[in-house]
């Protein structure tokens, strides 16, 4: 998606090797406008699949998730990564390693908001070594879910995410897929 792309390009900073900053337009500032077009992108490519909630992960998969609710017309789920004291019992769980954060979490959906007559969109922010995508697609089992496909806003292809989802059969699509960092610039995947 050229619009993001661009974007990434002008506001992006690119902090060694395998981490890109976008925090003034995607996770800690959030440009809304930018963020509707990525929402209507995505309910664009998975059209007709009959999706019945979109799914994230807490914190930055969240303001992608909604917008892509808000355009396919579903309700958002997103999984805590701390249960809170009204989520104790009737949860599905499943442990999450975060590289760029360096920890591991347990995310948790409540039984009440996903089960099997659900079909499932996942987003999220990144998509790097697919370890929060797995334990999103974890829950979903666990609930009997079907998965309709994951839509990731910035993919690391050089990293091995794509590939592991891919080799379960997931359909993915990314807005913006990044080849390479080299001497702190973007390189983009040439499709």
């Amino acid at each position: 998606m050229k619009l993001l792309e661009d974007r990434i390009l002008r506001d992006g900073v690119v902090l060694g090797d395998d981490v890109l900053k976008v925090d003034n337009f995607l996770n800690h500032q959030i440009d809304p406008v930018l963020m509707q077009e990525l929402g209507n992108e995505f309910a664009r490519y998975f059209a007709g699949k009959n999706i019945t909630k979109v799914l994230t992960v807490e914190t930055s998969g969240i303001v992608p998730a909604v917008f892509t609710g808000l355009a396919l017309g579903v309700p958002v789920v997103f999984a805590r990564k701390q249960k809170s004291l009204t989520m104790k019992d009737n949860l599905y769980s499943a442990t999450v390693y975060s590289f760029t954060k360096d920890v591991t979490n347990e995310i948790t959906i409540s039984k009440q908001y996903l089960g099997k007559d659900d079909k499932v969109l996942i987003i999220d922010d990144f998509l790097a070594n697919g370890q929060a995508t797995n334990g999103l697609m974890e829950i979903c089992k666990q609930a009997g879910a079907e998965i309709a496909g994951v839509g990731i806003v910035i993919e690391k292809s050089f990293q091995k995410g794509r590939k592991i989802l891919e080799e379960q059969g997931m359909d993915v699509y990314s807005l913006a897929r990044i080849q390479a960092f080299s001497e702190g610039t973007v390189q983009f995947v040439q499709e």
